[in-house]
């Protein structure tokens, strides 16, 4: 069955589209999705078998996920051992284009942290992901959708990115153009400011 195609505009997420959206994930779903960078693909962190669809589409392994919470607090819940020095880092930069490697508290489902003890998290400054997880009650995975054009390294077209992705998943959200340029990656889990992947954002601007 093809995908379901989800027109949402980010200053204003419709309620009623969340609320099909997030009913989809806690039965098992697959959403593809738009963040503040580039689009990504997802499900309910806590079910099992909708994180190996995930990884089966993208490739790659559970432990190489990262989830998108709704703000500092719920970040708060799934790490431990946050000084204050990176939480008031975090506070400035987020929401904003970073993922924070973290050290993962036990609140953190075990098919996501089997072989290390940290955790990726993002908190976009995009409402419509946002928006789903704070009506879901919980983080969502995120992992980004690549391109194999030789130009550019992420699809940013949501409607090719339905065509391509139509028959892996069950929704995909036309949120507009997505950027080409992944989030920037900060491993804060040594409680320092390690840049491991830099993308669209620049930590710089918040130490």
């Amino acid at each position: 069955m093809s995908a379901e195609f989800i027109k949402l505009y980010e200053e204003n997420p419709e309620i009623d589209k969340i609320e099909r959206i997030v009913r989809v994930l806690k039965s098992g779903g697959v959403i593809i999705y738009p963040t503040d960078t580039v689009y990504g693909v997802g499900c309910d962190f806590g079910n099992a078998k909708a994180v190996q669809r995930v990884c089966q589409i993208k490739n790659t392994k559970p432990e190489s996920l990262s989830f998108i919470c709704y703000d500092l607090s719920e970040i708060a819940e799934y790490t431990r051992g946050l000084s204050t020095p990176i939480f008031k880092v975090m506070k400035k930069a987020l929401p904003g284009p970073f993922t924070f490697i973290l050290n993962a508290s036990n609140s953190v489902p075990k098919v996501l942290n089997a072989k290390k003890k940290t955790v990726g998290i993002r908190v976009p400054n995009n409402n419509i992901p946002r928006d789903i997880v704070r009506s879901l009650g919980n983080p969502i995975i995120t992992t980004s959708i690549h391109d194999e054009d030789e130009i550019l390294e992420y699809s940013t077209d949501p409607e090719l990115i339905f065509e391509k992705y139509k028959n892996l998943v069950d929704i995909v959200i036309d949120g507009g153009y997505g950027a080409n340029v992944a989030s920037t990656v900060v491993d804060c889990s040594n409680d320092d400011f390690e840049v491991i992947r830099e993308g669209l954002g620049d930590i710089n601007e918040f130490l």
